[in-house]
């Protein structure tokens, strides 16, 4: 397919044409046993004794409030899914002229070790600079961790017939960006000051973080993929999952929670809220027969969970079964539904 003059979405790349420059990789180092692949969100290299070295890198482009807690988080979250512990952080932070003073710069820096500090990863460099042509802040943040060989998770180990659990419910990074960032607009729309509070304490309650969920599965079961759904959505969260194990899937929409404030910013900014920034919940895959005892265990932590489907083979595709019982593919998409408010 000829894309010269191809014009890109906000947010990912299309997965044809990501796959297309991935296979153009070469990798010649035998020790890399988890390259770039769609769905698998880290990177695994072999190193002599017991553990795996696991290396991710993902940046923050649309939060400004916060924006250090969430470089840390969103790179955390990823590498706890293989079932790895963090424990080296490094962050690009470029920041705009227009409002950096060293409040700014300052805020940043002891939101991103604060957030290190409460996970036990060390921050081991970086780099900081002003640059041209920025209206926000950005910062990539990079983090290393270390895997027992024998507990290594892939997202590509889901296989047909397992079951796949959800945590927490849906669209909460998106309920926490659209408080925070759109405040001024919620105020117009005549919404409550309470209402407001909640929807950016979604960063905090039911929290973007799925570190301590991650870390009891894994440390409990045998589990056989784990994904955190971010731009997207939880469908496309699922896709990837499927992508990479090479599986189908079929979702009971039913199962899958949306918090109250979500279904009404969903409603009120035309939102479809499974295609809308999800971190804070995590996919997983595990034995059906392990379904129940792992959905009791989160409940008893404090984390709703629920079976929202299963793994399928590959030929039976992508389905949602809808509240009437229909059933209909599972439509999802690279370019999050919240960049139309961006």
């Amino acid at each position: 397919m000829n894309r010269v003059n191809e014009k890109f979405n906000l947010g990912k790349l299309k997965h044809d044409f990501l796959a297309q420059l991935l296979s153009n990789i070469e990798i010649k180092d035998n020790r890399v046993i988890m390259g770039s692949k769609i769905g698998e969100d880290a990177a695994v290299i072999d190193i002599p004794g017991p553990n795996y070295l696991v290396a991710k890198t993902d940046p923050i482009t649309f939060a400004t409030e916060e924006i250090g807690y969430y470089a840390v988080i969103v790179n955390v979250n990823d590498l706890v899914c293989t079932g790895a512990k963090p424990k080296w952080f490094q962050s690009t932070i470029l920041l705009p002229e227009s409002i950096t003073t060293s409040e700014v710069v300052e805020n940043i820096f002891k939101s991103i070790h604060d957030t290190c500090k409460s996970m036990e990863i060390t921050v081991v460099g970086g780099h900081t600079e002003v640059t041209p042509g920025l209206d926000r802040p950005i910062i990539v943040g990079s983090l290393i961790g270390e895997v027992e060989k024998k507990k290594l998770v892939l997202t590509s180990g889901a296989k047909p017939g397992d079951a796949l659990i959800l945590t927490k419910g849906i669209f909460i990074e998106g309920t926490s960006i659209i408080g925070r960032e759109k405040e001024n607009e919620l105020i117009n729309k005549k919404f409550s000051h309470d209402f407001i509070k909640k929807c950016k304490d979604y960063l905090y309650n039911p929290g973007i973080s799925v570190f301590n969920e991650a870390l009891l599965a894994n440390n409990h079961f045998k589990i056989k993929s784990i994904h955190d759904p971010t731009e997207g959505g939880v469908y496309t969260g699922v896709a990837e999952m499927t992508i990479a194990s090479n599986t189908g899937v079929e979702i009971e929409e039913s199962k899958i929670q949306i918090l109250p404030e979500s279904k009404i910013l969903s409603e009120i900014f035309h939102l479809n809220p499974y295609n809308t920034l999800s971190s804070g919940s995590l996919l997983i895959a595990v034995n059906q027969e392990d379904s129940s005892d792992l959905i009791e265990l989160l409940r008893d932590n404090q984390v709703f969970t629920e079976q929202i489907g299963k793994f399928t083979p590959r030929d039976k595709g992508l389905v949602v079964k809808k509240e009437d019982g229909r059933k209909e593919p599972l439509k999802y998409t690279e370019t999050d539904e919240i960049t139309k408010l961006f």
